[in-house]
């Protein structure tokens, strides 16, 4: 694309030179200074507009590429999202059966019975309670784990925002030129 661009330039220098040529020859030799400079304006004129083109071309390429990386970034933190909300549900899910169990078992025995040691039904209950109580603790911990992870999405969101406002800017840029 750039090979084109350039072709093009030198082109339209050829032409430019073929016919600023043909006007000098026909105006004579008092124009020639004049022609000779706007000739040199138009030069110096085409080849900023080539460098600013060639410039422009990597720096859009370099923040494409950033913004595509942060999408990924942003979308694998997202899906991480979706499954510990999974394995939340699926806890609490668990925890609430088995809170369910625990209490229809302490009807079943009665106080007194369920309090005692050597109970084999009461080791079971306490065993359960046990499962429960570190079936809460997991909940708790994916739930710290789901509220980090949001904040590390909105930082990499933000991070996304800014590289979409440099390719704006890159834009209205190429634009006005």
């Amino acid at each position: 694309m750039l090979g084109t661009r350039r072709r093009f330039f030198l082109a339209t220098f050829a032409v430019l030179v073929t016919v600023v040529a043909t006007v000098a020859a026909q105006s004579g030799r008092s124009a020639e200074p004049d022609v000779l400079n706007a000739l040199l304006a138009e030069v110096r004129g085409l080849r900023a507009a080539m460098e600013q083109m060639s410039s422009a071309g990597p720096r859009v390429q370099l923040a494409l590429g950033r913004l595509q990386l942060q999408e990924q970034r942003v979308n694998t933190m997202l899906h991480r999202v979706e499954v510990l909300r999974e394995a939340i549900a699926k806890g609490e899910k668990e925890n609430a059966a088995a809170q369910e169990q625990l209490a229809t078992m302490k009807n079943m025995l009665g106080g007194d019975k369920a309090e005692a040691d050597d109970n084999p039904i009461a080791q079971m209950l306490k065993g359960a309670q046990n499962g429960l109580s570190n079936g809460a603790a997991d909940v708790e911990r994916l739930k710290a784990e789901e509220a980090q992870l949001q904040q590390q999405i909105a930082v990499e969101q933000g991070r996304w925002t800014e590289i979409n406002r440099t390719l704006e800017e890159l834009e209205r840029t190429l634009a006005r030129r």
